[in-house]
């Protein structure tokens, strides 16, 4: 037998919970992947030195070209996940093009180079190379196929049990420290 009150609770619609926009979304993915990326690397270059250097252009521990190379894979070649010939040309020839534009765009306006392949074979103006050509083609495979299905599993379960409210002001805050980042790099590279 059962009271009318535990009729009205069990008829109440369920709360449908607030999840962060597509846009919120890929926000998060290039702070986690320019993270990962500026951990790799760091790690290689202590694997390589022997010692810590710091990495790329910010101050914080972002490597922004991960982010948006993470966000190339997956906006724009993800679609080739079921050929992996395909994906590794394509990602191959885009980020040869995206890694040289980055380059160019650092020494133009600083006049600093954040890496250099002159030494390495086959290579164009020291900007890219053959072998980092055919390791981002590489790097693609695994990344579509195994890396960013399993961390998107991770990533919302993780968001399932946190509040809306905290992931979007944590995505925001994310953006507001990178963007100050951003400012104070600017300064310091230029002066």
């Amino acid at each position: 037998m059962s009271t009318g009150m535990e009729l009205m609770v069990i008829n109440q619609p369920k709360k449908s919970r607030i999840k962060l926009n597509r846009v919120q979304t890929f926000i998060l993915y290039f702070f986690l992947f320019a993270f990962l990326g500026w951990l790799m690397e760091t790690l290689y270059a202590v694997f390589t030195l022997g010692h810590f250097v710091k990495r790329g252009f910010l101050y914080g521990p972002i490597c922004p070209i991960y982010g948006f190379g993470a966000l190339l894979l997956i906006l724009f070649l993800g679609k080739y996940k079921r050929n992996n010939l395909k994906l590794f040309v394509y990602a191959a020839v885009v980020f040869s093009v995206f890694e040289y534009i980055v380059s160019y765009c650092l020494d133009a306006l600083f006049s600093m180079y954040w890496w250099d392949y002159t030494n390495e074979f086959f290579n164009l103006n020291g900007r890219i190379s053959i072998f980092y050509s055919f390791a981002w083609g590489i790097i693609a495979i695994v990344f579509i196929n195994h890396i960013y299905p399993f961390l998107k599993k991770k990533i919302n379960l993780c968001l399932s049990k946190i509040p809306y409210l905290l992931q979007s002001t944590f995505i925001y805050l994310l953006c507001g420290i990178w963007l100050l980042d951003t400012i104070l790099s600017f300064i310091r590279y230029l002066t």
